[in-house]
């Protein structure tokens, strides 16, 4: 199915079963620790032997010698992997760094060998007894110290690395009101519950991951390359996975090194990565520096807009895509945005929730805050005098599919209280809390991805659903049922959900907020075509036929589902393919995030006392799983603004805080009331669901309101995140 125009009205705006805040059809397999996860497949691979990694030691150089021998001989072993019997390995296209490192070492805690042994505990400590000498290299570890030579890279998100409209510097310098500040943001882990997890088994020439991947399409292709081998012959597995945020998007050290242990022990063989591993073995969010400079005039017209970005990866890599919301969130005639890339040999950087955008907003959202002030104007207004209803680079001849940033700041300013706002900072105390409120504007792009699916219903007029799409956490499961169940007029507990194999038609997979609206595009598509033909054997015109209560109706006629499929049933495929509607008409996601904090005026802690936000995102297919997206998203904007940073040892190399000990995350304790308005939108250029994503939405501005709180609280502005209490408690003593 080729979705090439506008949707028209169809069976899913009968919005009887999508729409509706269903409870997670898989929540009892999970709350009960029946739902299987990657390292736990004992019903699929029994006996499994146990894997564990061994990382560099150093960021950057060569190995001189490897000694295994020791670890070979050590009780319970059965095998060492490193390069030297690995076998001729590929490298995936979207991995940055090869998977197993050696000779040459492109990063610290880059796998150098596995340790395959009958237990856990003899695996772990065999891999203590590997022996390796290094030949140090130079390395370049520190943004700042490389930015006079970073570069610009070939693309960002596909699109152009700098963007230019009008006369940026012209209309900069003759502005009356001017703001030119550079912000910086650290280094930031996932941090997800679930480790990075492989279980492997080989059968002949042909090897099944049972896998915690967000992509599986992408899973085989990258693993069949990486081994050299037939894509035909890799079958990834990934039905349930305990959150991703990105770092399980690609083929990680764990799924290979997994199949390597397994081809090499002739058994199967599971690997988990130890949480002090993952933020130096897999992916990170990188450190950015941006500059953005805004000139409006003095009531807050912006005649110019500018965006420069900063930011670092290994050779190859890519660069944070900081300021692609600048190019479309606000107005202004006279416009820049550039990105350039420094060489680093950190640990590579990758896509975490919302790339570019989360980082993005936290510095543009602060700069618009600066910018209220300078011009007096309320900072909510000045949002709404900025609006635009078109692609601002390229002119009216590009509308917004649909845009209700102006209804967003409105709605959640009165949902939040914000008219009693004191606009004057340091003026609102209680007791030894300065207390002070906080807006920011919610923006990230709508991607969607083809998606394809399986249909089924059987004798009874039961419907089952297969597609390689996964779960994260978001409710895939859920959404999909309800889209079945809507599209085909049963019941959802008529429907069963198969996700998660490679065995299955491919998906969009979840990432880039495209899973939900596209995976249910999918299985809408294959939908309409199992509709057709049961509609033709039940002797009806399939436009006219009315699928509800588990009847086909029309002409007076009613026949039921289980008559129409047959004693056989029936089977079908079908995928969504979207055209150029994307192309024709911008598309985007909006929001406004509004916050209150409480700063203590005698150490400088920071406590965020309520949250709440408005968010358009097309239609909402789930609102209780779509607001527990917005709300997790909220906590991680929490993170990003209070706490979270990987912190770099510029000498050697690596992230020192490399565990949940030291990297610190919210907690439950540090999350207050958070509210959450969804805004009514159907926008039919988007997909047949009218749908668009909303699971990296709450995350993108959440942080910027906040620091934008600590300023109104404090009239201290912090410009360098996380906004820990050491940047401001020298500072409190003028309040």
């Amino acid at each position: 199915m080729k979705f090439e125009e506008p949707a028209t009205l169809n069976p899913i705006d009968r919005s009887r079963i999508v729409g509706k805040p269903v409870d997670r059809i898989d929540g009892p397999l999970k709350v009960s620790g029946a739902a299987p996860y990657a390292y736990e497949r004992h019903d699929v691979a029994p006996g499994a032997a146990y894997g564990w990694m061994v990382g560099s030691a150093i960021a950057k150089g060569t190995i001189s010698a490897m000694d295994t021998q020791e670890a070979e001989a050590a009780p319970g072993v059965l095998a060492v992997v490193t390069h030297a019997n690995a076998g001729k390995l590929g490298k995936g296209q979207m991995n940055t760094a090869r998977l197993l490192g050696g000779p040459e070492i492109q990063h610290y805690d880059q796998a150098l060998a596995l340790v395959v042994a009958e237990t856990f505990e003899q695996a772990r400590a065999a891999a203590k007894l590997i022996r390796i000498d290094y030949a140090l290299a130079d390395g370049k570890f520190d943004l700042e110290a490389q930015k006079t030579s970073a570069a610009p890279p070939k693309k960002v998100q596909g699109s152009p690395t700098d963007t230019a409209v009008g006369d940026f510097e012209g209309a900069f310098k003759g502005a009356e009101v001017k703001i030119d500040q550079t912000y910086t943001t650290p280094d930031q882990s996932h941090a997800m519950l679930e480790p990075h997890a492989t279980t492997a088994a080989w059968s002949g020439d042909k090897v099944t991951i049972w896998t915690s991947n967000q992509m599986v399409g992408w899973g085989v292709k990258e693993l069949a390359k990486t081994l050299n081998i037939a894509p035909e012959n890799v079958q990834v597995v990934s039905p349930y996975i305990g959150g991703g945020f990105g770092s399980k998007l690609f083929l990680r050290a764990d799924a290979l090194l997994a199949a390597l242990g397994a081809r090499a022990a002739k058994r199967p063989v599971k690997v988990a990565l130890a949480r002090p591993q993952i933020p130096n073995n897999t992916t990170h969010r990188p450190a950015t520096i941006q500059r953005l400079r805004i000139g409006a005039t003095q009531d807050g017209l912006i005649q110019a807009i500018g965006h420069e970005v900063w930011a670092g990866d290994l050779p190859g890599g890519d660069v944070e895509s900081a300021a692609m919301q600048t190019r479309l969130l606000y107005a202004g005639k006279n416009r820049m945005t550039k990105h350039r890339l420094a060489v680093l040999d950190l640990p590579e950087g990758n896509a975490m929730r919302a790339p570019g955008e989360a980082v993005g907003l936290l510095a543009l959202e602060v700069a618009m805050d600066e910018l209220a002030e300078a011009c007096r104007i309320d900072p909510v207004e000045l949002r709404i005098k900025n609006d635009v209803q078109f692609d601002p680079e390229v002119g009216p001849d590009r509308p917004f599919s649909s845009r209700k940033l102006v209804e967003c700041l409105r709605k959640g300013a009165a949902q939040f209280g914000w008219a009693k706002r004191n606009p004057k900072p340091g003026q609102v105390r209680d007791g030894q809390w300065l207390v002070g409120m906080g807006v920011a504007a919610a923006f990230r792009n709508n991607l969607t991805m083809s998606s394809g699916a399986r249909i089924s219903i059987d004798r009874q007029g039961r419907i089952t659903v297969s597609t390689d799409m996964t779960d994260i956490g978001t409710g895939s499961y859920t959404i999909i049922a309800q889209t079945a169940a809507e599209m085909m007029g049963v019941g959802i507990e008529q429907v069963t959900v198969n996700l998660g194999d490679s065995s299955f038609p491919t998906s969009a997979g979840s990432g880039g907020q495209w899973g939900a609206n596209s995976s249910t595009a999918g299985v809408f598509a294959a939908c309409q075509t199992l509709r057709g033909q049961l509609a033709q054997r039940a002797g009806f015109n399939a436009e006219d036929a009315l699928f509800e209560g588990g009847m086909i109706k029309a002409a007076g006629r009613a026949v039921p589902l289980s008559e129409a499929a047959g004693r056989d049933g029936l089977t079908v495929e079908d995928k969504i393919e979207f055209g150029d509607l994307a192309k024709r008409y911008a598309q985007a996601t909006f929001g406004a995030h509004f916050a209150e904090v409480g700063v203590d005026i005698y150490t400088g802690e920071t406590r965020v006392r309520r949250m709440s936000g408005a968010f358009a995102a097309g239609r909402i297919l789930n609102p209780k799983t779509a607001r527990s997206q917005v709300i997790g998203a909220m906590t991680m904007g929490v993170g990003a603004a209070l706490m979270e940073e990987l912190v770099v040892d510029t000498r050697f190399g690596y992230f020192v805080n490399h565990d949940m000990a030291e990297y610190h995350v919210p907690v439950h304790a540090d999350i207050p009331e958070q509210e959450v308005l969804f805004i009514d939108e159907l926008d039919n250029k988007s997909s047949p669901m009218k749908a668009k994503g909303v699971g990296e939405l709450g995350i993108c501005g959440a942080g910027a309101a906040i620091a934008n709180a600590i300023y109104n609280a404090t009239g201290i502005r912090l410009r360098e995140y996380p906004l820990t209490l050491d940047k401001m408690i020298g500072k409190l003593a003028s309040v």
